[in-house]
Parts: C-alpha cells; sequence; structure tokens
C-alpha cells in the first residue's frame, strides 16, 4: 500500500482527489493540510510514501516543503501537483529533490502512474513539459542551485514568503512562535543580504526567484 498525503489550499479539490484516491487498491491517503506549515508538521508525524503537494499554499510553497523533507521525511518522495505550466517551477522543484512535477490539466489516471512512479523512487514529469529545453533543465535539476535564493537561510526564505504574503512582524511572529523583534532582525538580514529596502522590491524579488507564486 503507497501510503500518500496531500496538500493544497482548495479544500474542494482535496476533498475530491481523496475521494477519488479511496477508489484505487494500492494508495491509501493518510492526511492532508491545507498550507506549507501545516504540511511539514504532519509530514513528519505521518512519514508518507508520497506527499502530493501544490505550489501555491500560505506560509510555506510546496518546493520549500520538498526542500525540507530531506530532514524531516528523508524517505517520503514528493510530486508536485500544480497549476502552473511553467518549465522553470519544474527546474525549481526537481532542484528541491522532487521525483514528480505534474499539471492538474491532466488525467486521473495519470495522477495514478504518477504517484506510482514517484513512490517507486522513479522521476514523473507531465508530458505536456517533456520538451527539450526541459530536458536539458532536467541535466541540471540535481545540481546546487544557483539563484539568489540561496544566499538565504531557511528562515529567511520562511519569513520572505510571510512579508510577501502581507503579515506583519507580530503576526509572523506568532505563526513561527518568535519574537517579533527576532522576526524584525530577520527582514533586516534578508533587505541587507539582497540590497532591496522595500517590500515591493521583496514582493518582486520572491517572485522572481519562484519563493512564491502570483
Amino acid at each position: 500500500m503507497i501510503t500518500t498525503f496531500l496538500a493544497d489550499d482548495h479544500q474542494m479539490f482535496r476533498q475530491g482527489l481523496r475521494t477519488l484516491l479511496a477508489s484505487t487498491t494500492d494508495i491509501e491517503v493518510v492526511g492532508e493540510a491545507s498550507d506549507g506549515q501545516e504540511s511539514l508538521r504532519k509530514l513528519e508525524k505521518l512519514q508518507p510514501d508520497v506527499a502530493v503537494l501544490d505550489i501555491a499554499m500560505p506560509g510555506l510553497t510546496g518546493i520549500e516543503v520538498t526542500k525540507r523533507l530531506a530532514k524531516i521525511a528523508p524517505q517520503t518522495h514528493t510530486l508536485i501537483l500544480t497549476m502552473h505550466a511553467d518549465c522553470f517551477y519544474a527546474v525549481e522543484a526537481l532542484k528541491a529533490n522532487a521525483l514528480g512535477f505534474m499539471l492538474k490539466e491532466e488525467s486521473f489516471d495519470m495522477l495514478i502512474d504518477a504517484i506510482r512512479t514517484v513512490a517507486e523512487g522513479n522521476m514523473f514529469v507531465s508530458p505536456t513539459l517533456e520538451t527539450p529545453v526541459l530536458k536539458e533543465f532536467v541535466g541540471l535539476a540535481r545540481q546546487s542551485a544557483d539563484s539568489g535564493s540561496s544566499i538565504l537561510t531557511e528562515r529567511e526564505r520562511e519569513i520572505l514568503q510571510l512579508v510577501v504574503e502581507g503579515l506583519t512582524n507580530l503576526e509572523i511572529s506568532e505563526k513561527l512562535c518568535i519574537s517579533a523583534s527576532t522576526v524584525d532582525t530577520h527582514r533586516k538580514n534578508i533587505m541587507a543580504k539582497l540590497d532591496i529596502h522595500s517590500v515591493a522590491g521583496l514582493v518582486k524579488y520572491a517572485i522572481r526567484h519562484k519563493i512564491v507564486t502570483l
């Protein structure tokens, strides 16, 4: 039985997916979440075979969650399931050690194949994205990321996403269980490292480096 975890901020989509997966004989949904932080907490506890993650989730993106799974759930393989038909998102997901990248527009039967493929430790990419360009990127996907976002720590990327989502220092401190002064220190360090000194600039940077999605 392939134990599977679903993370998507649209409850109706998650429920529909869970119902469809219940019709299979070898896939069991053991948990679900609506945001990145909740996903990490539950994945650490559940340790499923496969995590099916959306990219655009509050708190942490699916790609950021994938990066952290190596520490908290190393045996869990990730399949990104998204509406973003963008090769660059696929590359970022693969760099983060995701094994699968699938578009929501694909068929349910293909999703079943993708989950089974990823569970076996093999790579799966939506056929509509299997272009020569993507294949070239996939060859580089396991190399260390060379984007500017790599100069930020995990905590800094986490706080950057929350800042871009519009949360105040106090709201971020409550969400992450740290002090507001610590959040402020992180914000200043982020701006200093990136040489960006406005929220608007941080938003542009976060979108450009796929830390958040539009």
